[in-house]
């Protein structure tokens, strides 16, 4: 976990690449996955960088429908090399236009709610759109080139398809939530960049830094839950169809 691992950006500060953890297949490559807190304000050499430099050919972006109209798809969206997978991981309605509440977007560990407040969202992402857990896992399998994972802060939606992915990688669960912690050493830039969007202010202003900050158990929790409830990830996955095939997929990707 020594290796420098963040990406230097005009429009984000939250970015940062998994390669350098070790999973089942040896070291991650650089340049495979990355993860980010939205990229909307990326400049032109933002871009560059990560599609020209880095290589990205697909991005995953798990916000939701009312999030992508509030903020825009980004500057990424404009480019023709590059492909936006919009797989919301929160419920939608049938209109799609549904508000997330401030709970939903940003989960916060305050007040009745502090011992379980990620545990049961982050559970959450599972249980409500299982769709699109499947479907972005094999985007990070079948991509021609570097996948970017984002949503708003690059923490909750962002740190639970990382440590998925992590994990069928065999990359140690202590690696895992190593990484997820990451965000603590950006916190208070990702809160300003919230504070200045009018579709994130209202759950970020006046809010406490610490209740905002990652919790290690908070994935620990999803992944134990997975390991006592189903056997396991790639038990519960095959059951919904993410079959060996897919499985290996991902791995290849992220070694």
């Amino acid at each position: 976990m020594s290796v420098n691992r963040w990406i230097s950006l005009q429009g984000a500060v939250n970015a940062r690449d998994v390669g350098g953890l070790v999973g089942s297949g040896g070291p991650v490559p650089g340049g495979r996955l990355l993860r980010s807190d939205n990229p909307q304000d990326l400049t032109e050499t933002d871009v560059m960088l990560l599609v020209d430099q880095i290589g990205i050919t697909d991005v995953i972006d798990l916000r939701s429908t009312f999030e992508v109209a509030a903020e825009g798809p980004g500057p990424l969206s404009e480019h023709a090399g590059v492909t936006v997978h919009h797989l919301s991981f929160l419920p939608e309605s049938d209109a799609v236009t549904r508000k997330p509440t401030a709970g939903e977007l940003l989960p916060w560990q305050e007040g009745e709610l502090a011992e379980r407040g990620d545990h049961a969202s982050y559970l959450g992402y599972l249980s409500d759109r299982p769709d699109s857990v499947l479907a972005a896992l094999r985007v990070i399998g079948t991509a021609r080139g570097a996948v970017l994972v984002h949503c708003a802060a690059g923490k909750d939606r962002t740190g639970v398809l990382t440590a998925l992915a992590l994990t069928i990688a065999g990359v140690p669960r202590a690696d895992i939530v190593a990484d997820y912690m990451l965000t603590d050493e950006r916190i208070q830039l990702v809160l300003d960049r919230l504070a200045g969007s009018p579709t994130y202010a209202h759950s970020v202003v006046g809010r406490p830094l610490d209740s905002m900050r990652p919790k290690p158990d908070a994935v620990t929790h999803v992944l134990d839950a997975l390991d006592a409830d189903c056997g396991g990830l790639v038990r519960w996955l095959g059951a919904r169809g993410f079959g060996a095939d897919n499985i290996e997929a991902v791995r290849r990707k992220l070694r």
